[in-house]
């Protein structure tokens, strides 16, 4: 369990914060930034909830979200452990397969509902999708600063951290159409309308 008695330290005051492993590091260095993005990604989703609550027809995508955000924190922890070949001395909390599979299986079961898609999707619609279109995009940042941090000499970013951060922009594309009505309600492009 962890037990947060005071929440200022002033060690970050020179720009620098702590893994949990203990060395410090700059607040923009990569591995830092990658792991606020998925705090980001989470507090969207939270936002996302907001409307998806009030619905009861979309309580099952309420719970299936309250996961995510759980496993959102168990992603910032993996990435706040960077693997250095050394004991720590503590087990690593660390993004698993289970949680990449239980992904897959929400997608296929919210997918399973919608409509065929004809066009890409514009983000909107009704407030839950949009808050939600907004969440898969902050995820897709949050990949692609993992890919590259996983691409630096000397650092590691786990084969599953990578698979469930992939999967979860597709879950929340899925969830996005599932809140806008499982579809009906989707906002179409059309290419060139404006020209």
């Amino acid at each position: 369990m962890v037990r947060l008695n005071k929440i200022y330290t002033r060690t970050g005051d020179d720009g620098s914060t702590g893994l949990a492993t203990g060395p410090r590091r700059a607040k923009f260095d990569l591995r830092v930034a990658s792991y606020g993005t998925v705090d980001e990604a989470n507090a969207t989703i939270g936002m996302a909830r907001l409307h998806i609550s009030a619905e009861p027809a979309l309580a099952e995508l309420d719970a299936m979200l309250m996961r995510v955000q759980n496993d959102l924190f168990d992603l910032g922890a993996d990435l706040c452990t960077p693997e250095t070949g050394e004991a720590s001395g503590f087990e690593p909390l660390r993004v698993v397969e289970s949680q990449v599979a239980r992904l897959e299986a929400e997608i296929d079961r919210l997918n399973a509902e919608l409509q065929p898609l004809m066009s890409f999707v514009l983000p909107g619609g009704t407030p839950a999708s949009a808050h939600l279109h907004l969440a898969r995009t902050v995820v897709r940042r949050a990949e692609r600063e993992m890919v590259e941090l996983s691409r630096r000499e000397g650092e590691i970013v786990s084969e599953m951290a990578l698979r469930y951060v992939n999967r979860l922009s597709d879950l929340l594309f899925v969830a996005a159409r599932y809140a806008n009505g499982k579809g009906s309600g989707d906002v179409l492009w059309v290419a060139g309308q404006n020209r």
